[in-house]
């Protein structure tokens, strides 16, 4: 990372909000539904699938987790009507886990079970450390009841290959990712290459047991390390499927689907687009310096 990039990421905060509204509009379908159920309409127009997901976490008041609670069962309501091919991302600290855990299960079993009477499928997020034991235990919970949720696992946490030992011992379901949140090294792994390895066996893990995975990546490394290992265990196409965010190498995620694979979007919206697109860009350094360039340079008239 630059000395702009690092001088760039402290000093966000600081930035308009319509400036990094401008910039982070590729990562954002908009702050309403209609403008989230358009974004899925063109990408299912194109072959991909997509997993909506309704902003906002870290929510400490329980009228605003039941009405976010509400704003999932709606999205899954307009998936069904509008026909798209979609399935819904959720946050549990948007449902009140940081207010009560009983609450918060009453919430996410309310809006997992919406979703099967539809035949829809809901994935639970993983958020920062200190929520990991307490969604592990909701996706468990729930999926003795439902068959339709799945969980995100993180290659960066050391824990992580453990956990899903524990999970594929039952039929899962799996979106695996590196991870964005950051953490002691005490818990979680610094080097890119242990991240990789790990990443890659979590991998090979529901491979060998047969469970589902969502493969998130925009790292070229890793997709052709998964194209091994989908060739090694003979894996067919409806086994597992790739995953990317909205607005992130798009030029990949085209050659990923042209070469048989199965992708899906992530598609963002909602009206805490800041706090999400100040957290995009934070891990995303290079982008930030870019946009500060990009502001000079009209500030200079070139």
């Amino acid at each position: 990372m630059s000395l702009l990039d690092k001088f760039v990421v402290k000093t966000l905060p600081l930035v308009p909000k319509p400036v990094v509204r401008y910039f982070s509009k590729r990562y954002i379908a908009g702050e309403h539904l209609p403008e989230a159920v358009k974004a899925v309409h063109e990408l299912n127009q194109k072959g991909f699938m997509a997993t909506m997901d309704v902003l906002g976490e870290s929510v400490t008041e329980k009228e605003l987790a039941t009405d976010m609670m509400g704003e999932c069962k709606e999205v899954l309501t307009k998936i069904t009507e509008e026909k798209l091919d979609s399935n819904l991302s959720i946050k549990l600290t948007q449902l009140g886990l940081d207010i009560d855990y009983d609450f918060t299960l009453t919430n996410v079993r309310e809006i997992v079970e919406h979703a099967h009477a539809l035949d829809n499928f809901v994935r639970i997020d993983m958020e920062d450390s200190p929520t990991t034991d307490k969604t592990i235990n909701i996706y468990k919970t729930l999926r003795k009841e439902f068959r339709n949720v799945g969980v995100a696992v993180q290659s960066y946490l050391r824990r992580t290959e453990k956990d899903v030992q524990d999970l594929v011992k039952e039929p899962s379901n799996f979106r695996v990712c590196k991870g964005i949140y950051v953490e002691p090294e005490k818990i979680a792994f610094k080097k890119r290459d242990e991240i990789n390895k790990c990443l890659l066996r979590l991998i090979e893990i529901i491979f060998e047991a047969g469970s589902y995975v969502g493969i998130a990546t925009h790292d070229d490394e890793l997709i052709e390390g998964s194209y091994r290992l989908i060739e090694k265990y003979d894996m067919k196409p409806d086994q597992y499927e790739f995953q990317m965010l909205l607005g992130v190498r798009p030029e990949l995620r085209d050659r990923i689907l042209r070469e048989g694979h199965r992708m899906r979007i992530y598609v963002p919206f909602g009206t805490f687009w800041y706090q999400y697109s100040v957290r995009r860009l934070k891990e995303n350094p290079k982008m930030a310096g870019t946009i500060f360039k990009a502001i000079l340079s009209r500030k200079n008239g070139k």
